[in-house]
């Protein structure tokens, strides 16, 4: 397991200036987060992928672990992310489940595709867990996983507070990747050590699946300034750091 970070830690700026912030708190991997609605909108980006290779080699050092989609892509735009992926050496895809309501068959067939293409040039694919989605609820995430080769669960632990162990237990064997901060039950984000994640327990019931994959810091930048962020990342890094 390794520790990264997330560029979505610092959505607010331009994507740049958040590679840079985050190799100036000490990270060595980053995840990149793409939002239409956001800094780096995957339009833009895979109307050119090579342009953005060429700038991401010539603005950061750091090793990219995964490509992160706040919203759904075309089956096109996707197929151009993973050959961006394949450019940049990402080996993981991060993708929202569909809205609740959606057919499970549906999600299925869309799935498939995608994990499909993936395949074909060495990439994983993963769902987020996520409110909203069909991914909220743990055993529909792993269903999905199941039914679908090559699919696996992007855990993040801050929506499953009720029921931490089992959950995790649950999901374990399906993660491709974890998302990262301190929360409660009630807020989904507090300050590092005033919360109740347990990350030395996500980290031992992962080592018992042989997870070899990114540890991900992912701080919500509307819940937090700055100065904030930047002391949180560093908190948590040196918490992950001492327990891997």
């Amino acid at each position: 397991m390794f520790v990264s970070a997330s560029t979505r830690c610092f959505a607010d700026l331009d994507f740049w200036q958040a590679l840079q912030q985050i190799h100036d708190l000490e990270y060595d991997k980053v995840e990149i987060w793409m939002d239409e609605d956001g800094a780096l909108k995957p339009s833009v980006v895979l109307s050119d992928i090579d342009a953005f290779v060429a700038q991401f080699h010539e603005a950061t050092r750091m090793s990219p672990v995964a490509f992160t989609l706040a919203q759904e892509i075309s089956i096109t735009e996707f197929a151009s992310l993973c050959k961006l992926a394949k450019l940049l050496k990402v080996t993981q895809i991060v993708i929202p489940s569909s809205p609740l309501g959606t057919p499970f068959n549906s999600e299925i067939d869309r799935l498939k595709e995608m994990c499909k293409m993936a395949a074909t040039e060495g990439i994983r694919v993963g769902i987020r867990t996520e409110k909203g989605h069909l991914s909220e609820d743990a055993h529909t995430a792993v269903e999905l996983c199941q039914a679908i080769k090559g699919l696996g669960v992007s855990y993040d632990p801050s929506y499953f507070l009720t029921h931490p162990e089992s959950t995790l237990e649950l999901v374990a064997p399906h993660t491709f990747h974890v998302h990262l901060r301190d929360s409660t039950v009630q807020q989904v984000q507090v300050q590092v050590g005033l919360g109740e994640i347990d990350y030395s327990d996500i980290i031992t019931q992962l080592s018992k699946e042989n997870y070899r994959r990114a540890l991900s810091v992912e701080i919500l930048p509307d819940r937090l300034g700055t100065d904030h962020r930047a002391l949180e990342l560093r908190k948590i890094r040196m918490l992950l750091d001492s327990l891997l």
